[in-house]
């Protein structure tokens, strides 16, 4: 069941991606543009390499680290400092470095506008919440068999 559910995860986290986590936009007469984490880096990339990268990692390789890790751990025991190591991914994966790289970029290129959420941000939300609960299920699940 927990390894249906990281696979799940794995292949949700890809669109989540590429959906479009904000629209923002000048003045209400505006049409508004997508924001998506793929779309935020590719800004960051232009504007701050170093906070793309930074972001890169955090909202890319991390997830997938972990959930590689998870896997890994629900088919067989990992050595204790692998499970550790896949705790601090889970860690420092998370949605809020991202968004915050966001707001930055947002609040350098738009003086006065708006911003309105997008389905994309539910689903990433979603797979980083549900990365968190599979990890905690795991633990508490093996933590209950060593008893």
């Amino acid at each position: 069941m927990r390894l249906a559910a990281i696979i799940l995860i794995a292949m949700l986290y890809p669109i989540s991606w590429f959906a479009p986590l904000a629209r923002a936009g000048l003045l209400p007469l505006f049409s508004l543009s997508e924001i998506s984490v793929m779309s935020g880096i590719r800004s960051l990339v232009e504007t701050d390499i170093f906070l793309a990268v930074l972001v890169a990692l955090f909202a890319l390789v991390a997830p997938v680290l972990k959930l590689i890790g998870l896997a890994l751990n629900e088919l067989s025991t990992l050595p204790n400092r692998v499970t550790k190591a896949i705790t601090m991914a889970g860690r420092v994966a998370m949605a809020d470095v991202f968004l915050i790289a966001v707001y930055i970029t947002l609040s350098k290129g738009i003086g006065v506008g708006r911003i309105e959420t997008a389905w994309g941000l539910y689903l990433f939300t979603f797979c980083i919440l549900a990365s968190m609960f599979v990890g905690h299920w795991q633990k508490t699940s093996k933590a209950d068999h060593s008893v």
